[in-house]
């Protein structure tokens, strides 16, 4: 099987398919020899049922090139219903919510109020502690909507604190503190002017040395919190070389919780779709976390990141360089920027040349 009346065919999912989608060319099945939807007509949730039925457990089915681009282009609206379930199920999306109106309510008052925060703060340690990591992570690779960055960044990055807590068996305290802290680290960005801070591009030297300044911001609106939390908040940015910013700290000098929230930061920002860049592979995140350990990170807590987080990842839908939806299914730590996934029934190591682009929602 290569071609059905000369139009080359193109494996892809079948959970790229969905209710109300009219396509562009005929779907064949998992051995591309049986038609099973014809050019031009509108797919159904029977027509879905019935192609999972006839492929007995095979996620793949096959297309041709338009309908291939007209898939591809349509899958955030798929991805948004099945991200929206999962963050309604496990409480992200009620947390999220508080999030942004803790957020709004520092913006306004221009300090943080400490009922406020703790009320949130205490939901994401009952979330963290109720919901499997691999939830969790499910969650934070989500592609989700560019407006919403800041307020799931601060939730993402308290809970991947405190995952990192867990996987370093800190105590219960110092996991809430983790997580607080987590979620006060970009506090200051609500005193960043919105043109700067949602500019859809590459920031200009300019914009980059005002957008530093939330450091400084999330500091000064913590006056109500003790020294140690306002230091380790505003702390994420400094590297162990002294290359960071605010202060320029170096090595001892950084604070082990905002060591750990800078593994945190970078992890989701890389992981998150902005406007300016595509979201990227957790894969390609961990190994460049790895190639940054002990000059920039803290080498502790990268090693242990590096080693428990890829567990999470097993299993999982990944979208490949070629547009394509593979499984997870095996890593190499020496290689980790490459995994091992199933692609139309066959296990291969990815490469340079068919690499993972992001994770896929199932």
């Amino acid at each position: 099987m290569s071609d059905v009346n000369d139009n080359i065919l193109i494996p892809v999912s079948i959970k790229l398919l969905y209710d109300g989608m009219v396509v562009q060319d005929d779907i064949y099945d998992a051995d591309g020899n049986r038609l099973l939807i014809k050019s031009g007509n509108t797919v159904t949730d029977v027509h879905i049922q019935r192609i999972l039925n006839l492929n007995s457990g095979r996620d793949t089915i096959y297309v041709t090139g338009r309908t291939h681009r007209t898939m591809l282009s349509k899958k955030p609206d798929i991805e948004a219903s099945n991200r929206t379930v999962l963050e309604k199920s496990s409480g992200y999306a009620q947390v999220k919510d508080e999030t942004f109106a803790l957020l709004e309510e520092i913006a306004r008052k221009k300090t943080v109020s400490q009922d406020s925060l703790m009320s949130v703060s205490k939901e994401l340690s009952t979330r963290l502690e109720t919901t499997s990591p691999t939830i969790i992570m499910s969650l934070i690779n989500a592609m989700a909507p560019i407006d919403e960055y800041l307020q799931r960044h601060s939730v993402n990055v308290s809970l991947l604190n405190g995952l990192i807590g867990q996987w370093m068996g800190l105590t219960k305290d110092s996991i809430d503190r983790l997580v607080l802290i987590g979620l006060l680290h970009d506090c200051g960005k609500t005193q960043v002017p919105p043109l700067v801070l949602n500019a859809p591009r590459r920031l200009t030297g300019v914009e980059f040395e005002v957008i530093k300044m939330h450091a400084v911001f999330t500091y000064d609106l913590l006056s109500e919190f003790p020294e140690s939390i306002r230091y380790a908040a505003s702390s994420h940015h400094e590297r162990l070389g002294g290359t960071g910013y605010p202060r320029g700290l170096s090595d001892i000098e950084i604070m082990w919780e905002a060591r750990i929230s800078a593994v945190s930061d970078i992890y989701d920002a890389m992981v998150s779709q902005r406007t300016y860049k595509k979201p990227r592979s957790p894969f390609g995140i961990l190994a460049l976390l790895g190639s940054q350990c002990g000059t920039d990170l803290d080498a502790e807590v990268v090693r242990v990141f590096v080693e428990q987080m890829p567990k999470e990842l097993m299993n999982k839908p990944i979208m490949m360089s070629d547009g394509t939806i593979g499984i997870v299914r095996d890593y190499d730590t020496g290689d980790i920027e490459y995994p091992m996934v199933e692609l139309n029934g066959h296990i291969i190591k990815t490469n340079k040349e068919l690499y993972c682009v992001s994770m896929y929602d199932e």
